[in-house]
């Protein structure tokens, strides 16, 4: 589903009272959550590759932490830790090659994937893997190994070829499958823990031409529906589905789109092909202000779903450059008593319904204020050392408004927990980018392999130079009480 957008630069930039290129004294940092405010040593707005190591270098005379920062959609502390310098990579953005017959595009990390496709795109190209929106940058995509909406693809380290990292020393190495392989594994998805990602060398595909099509399900066909019209289906580009959040059909309820590889009308193609910029979002926007907190704006948001934005039947034709660049700025949110989350969670195909289930009797109990869920197919990919992809999956991914307040975050804190248990339940697991409301123990039973990563991040970074919130709750040895 689309995420949520950042102010505007200057907008950005006046709240952090900096300019372009400076380097920064001590501030406060936030997430897009607004949840984890976090007093940070100072930020630095990387343009170039030389403030990187210098950076490095005087964290490490000064004996300071040093956290790396993207858009910042993160939103359990992966992108700063207290009293941390903070790198924030957006700056450092060119596009260093396209190569078409190769099929490749080498980047610098902080470039966003919108940026990605205008450069893609004249040659015929599109990206293979990314979140459904476009808004993110390429660095920060790797350090939470996203997922898109690809079915013949998983997890965004299948479209990684190499790239060039800065280790805490401040030493530059090549890092690809088979450089420095186990970096490879620890970085895709490694929260920023190694080093500082530098450019990148991403694997593309074709921009073709794709017809979209929905159809209108109850959630229990979904998975053998699945399996007759996406996993039979060679011409399926991208896949979707949504569940219900409207009270009479809540969670019970869903549609399923497809856009499928096809020939348009040759009149027409060069028109489909046309890469094209975000749609306006005022209605949208106003509609989605509706769903929040009232039973009668959630049913006529679902209403309008199905009959206005994903009708039954066949729909127009569109690139896979344009289907991958979704209007999100409708999502937008500001208040001082509550905020928007994502959270997500991965399933076995059969055991679904049985999630889908769980999930609903404990929302309709704790009252969630739940405001969309999409689902994806994630392939299996278990070359990330913390994989959430070990099997296959259906991913349900989860947009929901929260309090702000002690008693809005604790209430958070204690269904989400829940929810961690029943996905444990049903052979699942949760994605590690969003709110830190699981536990440690919680993050070990999910993700098996947690202990050996954080060992070996040790091991690569002795010093602990690359840190954040996130590192310090589930990483760090808890520390032995002095007798």
């Amino acid at each position: 589903m689309p995420r949520f957008r950042l102010a505007p630069l200057a907008a950005l930039l006046l709240v952090l009272g900096c300019s372009p290129g400076e380097t920064n004294k001590p501030r406060t940092l936030d997430d897009v959550s607004r949840l984890n405010a976090t007093p940070i040593r100072e930020l630095v707005r990387v343009t170039e590759e030389a403030q990187v190591i210098e950076a490095l270098k005087r964290a490490r005379q000064e004996h300071l932490h040093v956290s790396i920062a993207g858009r910042r959609h993160s939103q359990g502390g992966q992108a700063f830790g207290d009293d941390a310098i903070v790198l924030d990579m957006t700056g450092f953005k060119n596009v260093l090659a396209v190569d078409p017959t190769r099929k490749t595009i080498r980047v610098q990390s902080g470039i966003s994937w919108h940026d990605v496709q205008d450069a893609a795109d004249p040659h015929g190209l599109a990206v293979k893997v990314m979140q459904s929106s476009n808004i993110f940058t390429v660095g920060g995509s790797i350090s939470v190994n996203a997922h898109g909406r690809d079915p013949r693809f998983g997890s965004l380290i299948e479209t990684v070829l190499s790239f060039r990292l800065a280790g805490p020393d401040g030493a530059i190495v090549n890092v690809s499958r088979t450089e420095n392989p186990e970096l490879f594994a620890l970085v895709n998805g490694g929260y920023g823990l190694f080093g500082v990602i530098l450019d990148v060398e991403l694997s593309l595909t074709d921009n073709v031409p794709l017809r979209k099509t929905t159809e209108l399900l109850d959630f229990r066909d979904y998975p053998r529906w699945f399996d007759e019209h996406v996993r039979a289906r060679r011409a399926v580009g991208l896949h979707y589905a949504r569940l219900s959040n409207a009270p009479a059909s809540f969670l019970r309820e869903m549609y399923a789109t497809s856009f499928l590889r096809g020939n348009p009308p040759e009149i027409d193609r060069a028109r489909i092909l046309r890469l094209v910029d975000d749609e306006p979002v005022a209605i949208p926007k106003f509609f989605l202000g509706l769903a929040r907190h009232t039973d009668w704006g959630k049913s006529l948001d679902w209403y309008l779903q199905k009959k206005v934005v994903d009708p039954p039947g066949e729909g127009d034709w569109i690139s896979r450059n344009n289907a991958m660049r979704p209007a999100v700025a409708f999502l937008d949110y500001d208040s001082a008593e509550d905020t928007d989350i994502l959270q997500e969670y991965f399933v076995p195909p059969d055991r679904f319904i049985q999630f889908v289930d769980g999930m609903r009797d404990l929302f309709l109990r704790e009252k969630v204020d739940l405001l969309n869920v999409t689902v994806r197919f994630v392939p299996k990919n278990d070359e990330a050392a913390l994989s959430y992809s070990r099997q296959e999956t259906f991913a349900l991914v989860l947009y929901i408004n929260q309090g702000r307040s002690k008693e809005g975050i604790d209430h958070a804190r204690r269904w989400t927990r829940e929810l961690v248990e029943i996905a444990l339940a049903a052979g699942g697991t949760y994605y590690l980018p969003y709110q830190g409301y699981p536990t440690r123990e919680q993050m070990r039973r999910a993700y098996p392999e947690t202990d050996r990563f954080f060992q070996l991040k040790r091991q690569h970074d002795p010093s602990e130079r690359f840190s954040s919130r996130f590192y310090s709750q589930y990483g760090k040895e808890p520390e032995t009480p002095t007798q």
